[in-house]
């Protein structure tokens, strides 16, 4: 499950990163639309992972933690769906979204195939390391590069709940490697 988890964050990291890092801004900085569809896509992930994690999780507080993944980014999603229908603006796939979605694909079939006694630790492992990637790549790539202020303003508003998710996750994770 490590391994799924590094795939996912690698896959944020180094798609939403490498415009920066190729030196090549104007082609590879990711746009407003591009940045749309990587804020859905990361939270429609962690929905995914999270009603795999409400049916299959042992612990009473994996459950918890999972149906509190899915309530609030399907919240987030709503949001960001409602503002890009308001901006008139469609969001744009783009290599980080596709990455994203590749490493989710293969996270759910890894937590698919799980045996119970081993689902919940995976499951809040990779949520530790999915969230600490997600609020790296906000600071260092969707907030730096967002041009609108409106989704800057709903992805900085964002931020502080990823924060706590993170916290929480870290938290569960401490109590199940005793």
């Amino acid at each position: 499950m490590k391994t799924s988890a590094v795939i996912l964050a690698s896959a944020l990291l180094l798609g939403a990163g490498a415009s920066l890092a190729q030196g090549n801004t104007t082609a590879t900085t990711p746009t407003d639309p591009q940045i749309a569809h990587i804020v859905v896509t990361a939270n429609q992930i962690d929905i995914d992972a999270g009603k795999v994690a409400e049916s299959k999780a042992s612990s009473k507080d994996v459950k918890a933690f999972a149906k509190q993944m899915v309530t609030d980014h399907t919240g987030v999603n709503k949001q960001a769906s409602e503002l890009v229908k308001k901006l008139k603006v469609t969001p744009e796939d783009n290599p980080t979204s596709r990455n994203l979605k590749a490493g989710g694909d293969d996270m759910q079939k890894q937590l698919k195939g799980m045996k119970e006694t081993d689902f919940d630790k995976a499951y809040i492992d990779n949520e530790v390391t999915f969230h600490q990637t997600v609020l790296d790549s906000i600071d260092k790539t969707l907030l730096p590069n967002a041009k609108n202020d409106e989704l800057k303003n709903l992805i900085t508003k964002t931020r502080p709940a990823i924060a706590a998710h993170l916290e929480h996750a870290k938290q569960l994770q401490a109590s199940l490697n005793k």
